[in-house]
């Protein structure tokens, strides 16, 4: 019997993605149905979907989960959920469509189709209602507002059954693990208590402290990047993944960390999407996810630890997974060492800690990055990709 944490709201792993001797018929019946263009974000879900990675969800929330979600954190059926996951169509679009009729999800870029969807609702939402209780703002300055104030006039609610997994198979062979493959590969090293840390940046010395204190107290970490759509000016994974394997392979016990990547796009809903990233984690099989400052934020509109604070509102049985929540973290020259806020007394005058906004600075300005905040294995490979960039 497993001694992993099990999946979220359900005794197995649900993907929905469909055998691949069902997909052909599937494309082809595509053809005569309703066409509905998906944005980046709605793309990356249906992903999520098809490996069992947002289980024990069957597709696109209805409103009364819609509601629940942004209100209470809860799906109709009273599981904790603390993200909406919906799918919007125009009125002219979703007027043509009757609740029963299937509908053809398709790439907004390339027109593949990624998913049949049964329509059994069409509903229209308090946008300004979701971004203050998911996001605590309603300034569309923030990329996660941005995009939910720019979906179309209808939510289409319905299962799905996801016919592709778009490039990530190929494009990451090594790295595209589904939550059945990353519980089989836990179990085979003998891990039960798996840390996660969820990274969209190369790691840099404040991230190898975080891990390490974490391989320290369970039996492994699943470093987890994120390989959909980011922010402009975001590292690619390919540029990313070799930097994170250098830390790995250079400051690493082997076969203390696994490296992975799943095709979510970040909502950057801070303390929100905290909570979701554990739930993830949870049917990934992890059993503690690396909650450190500021996660998943984006400027300045969350405190340094709400994201730790909200695991404390939740009520009992709502998540598996518990957070790993560690302080600031930063090399102290007097310590002479990595340190967090609770184990360094010494003032910030003798603390080196560089933002990623700073980091990105000095590698555009080609400056020296100091060797207290990153490796120079890895500064090597950042160093290489941003002065393709100028050629």
């Amino acid at each position: 019997m497993s001694k992993l944490v099990p999946p979220h709201g359900s005794a197995t792993v649900q993907p929905l993605l469909v055998p691949e001797a069902e997909r052909a018929q599937l494309i082809e019946h595509a053809k005569s149905l309703t066409q509905i263009p998906l944005t980046t974000r709605e793309a990356s879900d249906v992903f999520m979907f098809g490996m069992g990675a947002y289980t024990p969800l069957t597709g696109f929330m209805g409103k009364e989960s819609w509601h629940g979600v942004c209100a209470d954190m809860k799906l109709d059926n009273g599981v904790f959920w603390p993200i909406p996951v919906t799918l919007s169509a125009n009125s002219d679009t979703a007027d043509a469509i009757a609740i029963g009729d299937e509908v053809a999800l398709c790439d907004g870029e390339s027109g593949e189709v990624l998913a049949i969807m049964s329509v059994a609702e069409k509903y229209e939402i308090d946008k300004e209602f979701e971004c203050e209780k998911v996001y605590r703002t309603t300034d569309q300055a923030h990329p996660g507002v941005q995009k939910v104030l720019a979906q179309e006039a209808v939510n289409l609610g319905g299962a799905v059954r996801v016919i592709s997994e778009g490039e990530y198979p190929a494009k990451y062979p090594e790295l595209y693990l589904r939550p059945l493959e990353s519980r089989a590969l836990f179990e085979e090293k003998g891990w039960s208590r798996v840390a996660a840390f969820q990274t969209r940046n190369p790691m840099h010395r404040s991230h190898e402290h975080l891990v390490k204190i974490a391989v320290e107290v369970t039996d492994g970490v699943f470093i987890h990047q994120v390989l959909g759509a980011l922010k402009p000016g975001d590292i690619p994974a390919e540029v990313r993944t070799e930097a994170i394997q250098a830390m790995i392979d250079n400051y690493f016990v082997k076969d203390t960390v696994v490296q992975a990547g799943y095709p979510i796009e970040m909502r950057y809903a801070g303390p929100r999407e905290a909570l979701f990233h554990a739930l993830i984690r949870q049917n990934f099989g992890c059993s503690h996810l690396i909650v450190g400052r500021d996660h998943a934020g984006v400027g300045d509109y969350y405190g340094p630890f709400d994201a730790h604070n909200i695991f404390d509102e939740l009520w009992d049985g709502a998540l598996q997974t518990e957070p790993l929540k560690i302080d600031i973290t930063f090399f102290c020259r007097k310590c002479y060492g990595m340190a967090t806020g609770k184990t360094c007394p010494h003032d910030r005058e003798h603390h080196i800690s560089v933002s990623g906004t700073e980091q990105r600075q000095m590698l555009e300005n080609d400056a020296d990055i100091p060797l207290e905040f990153g490796r120079p294995e890895v500064v090597t490979i950042l160093k290489k990709y941003y002065a393709g960039l100028k050629s």
